[in-house]
């Protein structure tokens, strides 16, 4: 007898085990918080959930998380600006802005950034929600988001793995979001980090063509390089900037380089990348010996980095080399995403770190809280992985137009204003090359009174070091301030 009943509860164990984990396709959980903000006590609503993104008969094919915060004592939202956060990868949930940067909660972490322990979250007193409502998307195969198969139990992955196709399908989804919580007639703005940037940079001119929805700005948080061309010559000569911020930092450059301040160093190494280096790095190998000599010297003293190691890389030192050699005679290498970071390899020798110092302290935190946060703040119960980096690949990144499509964007709307946030020690996403997306995006000049760049002593996600969090917060919303027209004010050139 006892040999059957072992038999039964194997087999009801296994039978339990055999099911799916379900998605929901629509859902939503409400929950109501408060948080002090610059001294002043909000009181918000949460809702959190599953949206549908909708094929062309009415199907669903795919159904989205999302969070979307909105202040409770706020009836008529005409006004009240709506925030739309996407994060990058691609493959990346949104989480990271979500509960480290502009939400209502972020993470207990030191005021550099760096993991603490017991892991958790706590209020965030320099979150925009007291200026702005803010919804965090997550895209399919991110956070909870999950493709919903066919009737054959197949899943196109043509539909959202790729740049236009990405693009295509959130603007739809938006539209349903912002008609179900009716948002209309309320200001509107897309922020992306990342890779986000090239989404958010797409999504604007395909909202305003597709959707009829017209934003009043984009913001980008570390952006990419948004389909705008730079390689050779120029992609080489953007990288020095960021060699001599990160050099600064490590206190690893001559002393009068150093007794500058930051900003006023890179405005020097700008103009020296700009006026004297690009044009040898053009001659290629038809520059002088002296000259090549001369250029090896100079990148030298503003990186640190030995003249022999410039030349026996033809003046192009791979930025990969640069965190493996910055620091190599510590027995160090340096962060990509953020270079304040050092990590450990096996040896000392070798062209490429063995691992991310920066991301992987990030995860060390992120991962848990939001795990936490969502189900036992927020209500949101499901046995759904939540994917920090989910499975999107293949990525189509053919026809990226972006930085072009953002610029279209903003010559058909006179009231599109764009703002590049960018940190200093981003090996990633540098800031001198956010710099050149900015120039770049507007080659007539005509419009650069409505682009501006913020700068950060810190790295790819800025806003974990505490004293750019607060400032970061208030670029945004002194930019969303500043973006808003007067009422009445008509849209025209």
């Amino acid at each position: 007898m006892k040999k059957i009943y072992t038999l039964f509860f194997s087999l009801l164990a296994m039978a339990s085990f055999a099911q799916k984990v379900k998605v929901p396709v629509d859902t939503t959980v409400v929950t109501n918080h408060s948080v002090t903000i610059k001294g002043k006590n909000i009181n918000y609503i949460a809702q959190t959930g599953m949206q549908p993104v909708w094929d062309e008969q009415g199907n669903p094919i795919a159904s989205l998380y999302y969070t979307y915060y909105k202040r409770s004592d706020i009836k008529n939202t005409e006004n009240r600006p709506l925030v739309i956060s996407f994060n990058g990868g691609p493959g990346s949930a949104s989480v990271w802005m979500h509960i480290a940067y502009t939400g209502p909660r972020i993470l207990k972490i030191d005021d550099e950034g760096y993991p603490v322990q017991p892991y958790g979250i706590k209020e965030n007193p320099y979150s925009i929600l007291d200026v702005a409502d803010i919804v965090y998307v997550n895209p399919v195969n991110t956070g909870y988001s999950r493709p919903i198969p066919d009737a054959e139990g197949k899943v196109d992955k043509s539909k959202f793995f790729g740049v236009n196709q990405d693009i295509s399908y959130l603007a739809e989804w938006l539209n349903t979001f912002v008609t179900r919580e009716n948002r209309w007639l309320s200001p509107k703005y897309l922020i992306g980090e990342s890779y986000g940037t090239t989404r958010v940079s797409g999504l604007a001119l395909e909202l305003q063509n597709s959707q009829w929805m017209y934003l009043n700005g984009v913001i980008l948080v570390s952006p990419t390089e948004l389909g705008i061309d730079r390689e050779g010559p120029v992609e080489v000569a953007n990288r020095l900037p960021y060699f001599a911020a990160t050099a600064w930092y490590h206190k690893l450059l001559p002393q009068e380089l150093q007794n500058k301040s930051l900003t006023d160093l890179l405005d020097e190494v700008e103009a020296y990348s700009i006026n004297e280096l690009l044009p040898v790095l053009v001659k290629g190998g038809y520059a002088s010996k002296a000259v090549q000599n001369t250029v090896a010297q100079k990148m030298e003293y503003y990186s640190s980095i030995d003249k022999n190691v410039y030349l026996q890389n033809n003046l192009e030192l791979p930025i990969s080399a640069f965190w493996k050699e910055l620091k190599r005679e510590d027995g160090f290498t340096v962060g990509r995403l953020d270079s304040r970071y050092l990590g450990i390899d096996r040896k000392d020798a070798g062209e490429y770190p063995d691992y991310n110092a920066e991301l992987t302290s990030w995860l060390h935190s992120f991962t848990p809280a939001i795990n936490y946060y969502l189900r036992e703040d927020l209500n949101f119960k499901t046995d759904l992985k939540y994917f920090m980096f989910g499975p999107v690949h293949p990525w189509d990144r053919s026809r990226d137009n972006s930085g072009e499509n953002l610029r279209q964007a903003m010559a058909q709307n006179p009231n599109l204003d764009v703002m590049i946030q960018s940190g200093y020690f981003d090996g990633a996403c540098t800031y001198f090359n956010a710099k050149y997306s900015m120039w770049q995006l507007d080659p007539s000049g005509k419009m650069k009174d409505r682009l501006s760049f913020k700068g950060y002593e810190s790295g790819h996600m800025m806003y974990l070091r505490k004293a750019d969090l607060e400032t970061a917060n208030e670029d945004i919303r002194e930019f969303i301030k500043n973006s808003l027209p007067a009422e009445g004010a008509s849209a025209k050139y």
